[in-house]
């Protein structure tokens, strides 16, 4: 939105006997950050002003004349042709002085049975709901390449960890559905927080409500609210719907986070798992061989800052009395940068995940070197009749003889495995190979490509 700030005329009239300094100006105004609450603020508005019609409050030319200013108004702001005056503090100030100078007392007449504290907080949850919704719509298409990606990758074995350690044999396309499990549950948080973003506080007033006979329903019915707020100072003063929104986004940036954090140690020349599409990447000023993972690693650092706004939020609530106090006049900033962030990451993480090449020979390589199919090996003498404690034992020593030799458990000759218990048999070969492991594990979420292509299909029809 373009945008032009002029210092021009005063909000405020006969109460004071001294102007506002240009400091003070300065410091209190919110102009310059919530006229992005511009179009939703001018939705409320003609809401309010309908219903104000339809009580007999106004009458119906002033309805009309408030209808066609506003349409006039939101021209100008979408065309980059709005005077947004630093004077007149906020959004909601602007908007009605200008709808006032287009079509004189009818602008004036608008703000009866509201007050800014109930205008702002109704804005507020109208630009929420429709963040939630964009945001919903791009974990959507995160997951949808992400499940393109295990597709792609059902039968593609890497070593699965703990601890940063080798532990067991899993597919490419297992591992990648893990975090598609993380988004959806990111998702179904924020349909959930959007239930309580979504009720209305228009109707409040100041704090105890109006004197004049309004429809509170009837506003809430029109901009699509579920419900209203049904307690005035609580309806205007609380923002816990914003935190709570702000906690989800931060679980989303964690997600993004581990998942960028696998990306760039995947990425490395050492483990060289997968390669990133160009786009993604930047060069060295100096060393010209390079290929920094710089979108993952950026998002891992966006985190923090996501995570920053939570707090920042959570500290500023938590010692005001009721009902409204300017205190809340911060909470846009950090609510506005974390959408941004998080639009902006999810949108490009859902292309990212379309440019990511997958090395399934050096995945498979890593996987052989840490006796990943150990514990395949326990669990085939238990199911010859050892107890699982000594089946553990027996394999330990094997793995033990493994390493002084350099070698792989499945490399092992018969007898020498045979040393360790006499139940093995030749049969045991066929559990000790990497295909044999990850197809052993044939159970809902299990790894084997059997159970990998079934859960596609489950998180293809959760997308619809």
């Amino acid at each position: 939105m373009t945008s032009q700030f002029q210092k021009k005329s005063e909000a405020w009239s006969a109460r004071f006997s001294e102007p506002v300094s240009d400091l003070v100006k300065r410091y209190t105004a919110s102009v310059f950050f919530d006229n992005r609450m511009a179009e939703v603020d001018i939705q409320g508005s003609l809401a309010h002003a309908e219903m104000l019609c339809a009580q007999g409050i106004i009458t119906t030319q002033d309805h009309a004349d408030i209808q066609r200013g506003m349409a006039q108004i939101l021209d100008e702001i979408r065309n980059g042709q709005f005077t947004w005056l630093l004077d007149l503090e906020d959004v909601h100030l602007n908007i009605e002085k200008r709808l006032t100078e287009l079509v004189g007392d009818a602008g004036k007449r608008l703000h009866t049975g509201r007050s800014r504290n109930d205008q702002v907080a109704t804005d507020i949850r109208l630009y929420l709901r429709g963040a939630i919704d964009q945001i919903v719509g791009l974990l959507k298409d995160l997951r949808a390449a992400l499940i393109n990606l295990a597709e792609q990758n059902t039968d593609t074995i890497l070593p699965g960890f703990t601890h940063m350690q080798v532990a067991q044999p899993i597919t490419f396309g297992h591992h990648m559905l893990a975090y598609v499990e993380m988004f959806s549950r990111d998702t179904e948080r924020l349909l959930d927080c959007r239930k309580r973003v979504n009720r209305l506080p228009l109707g409040a007033a100041a704090l105890a409500g109006t004197t004049f006979p309004i429809d509170r329903e009837r506003v809430a019915a029109t901009l699509g609210f579920d419900a209203v707020c049904y307690n005035s100072l609580d309806a205007v003063s609380d923002r816990d719907f914003a935190i709570e929104f702000c906690a989800a986004a931060a679980l989303i940036m964690t997600h993004i986070s581990r998942m960028s954090e696998e990306l760039i140690i995947w990425m490395s020349p050492r483990v060289g798992f997968i390669d990133m599409a160009d786009r993604f990447c930047t060069g060295s000023s100096i060393m010209p061989q390079k290929k920094n993972p710089d979108v993952p690693e950026l998002a891992r650092g966006k985190t923090g800052r996501v995570n920053g706004h939570l707090i920042a939020l959570l500290t500023l609530m938590k010692g005001q009395p009721l009902a409204y106090n300017k205190d809340n006049q911060e909470d846009k900033e950090p609510l506005f940068d974390t959408v941004d962030t998080l639009v902006d990451t999810l949108r490009i993480f859902a292309d990212l995940a379309t440019g990511i090449r997958v090395k399934p020979d050096a995945m498979r390589a890593a996987a052989f070197q840490g006796y990943a199919t150990a514990t395949d090996l326990a669990d085939y003498l238990v199911k010859k009749g050892l107890p699982f404690r000594d089946a553990h034992e027996a394999v330990a020593h094997a793995v033990r003889t493994c390493v002084e030799k350099n070698c792989d458990l499945s490399e092992l000759p018969l007898a020498e495995l045979q040393a360790y218990s006499a139940l093995i048999g030749d049969d045991v070969f066929e559990v000790l190979t990497l295909e044999g492991s990850v197809a052993a594990r044939n159970h809902v979420g299990g790894t084997a490509p059997e159970q990998v292509r079934l859960a596609i299909a489950r998180a293809r029809a959760a997308l619809n």
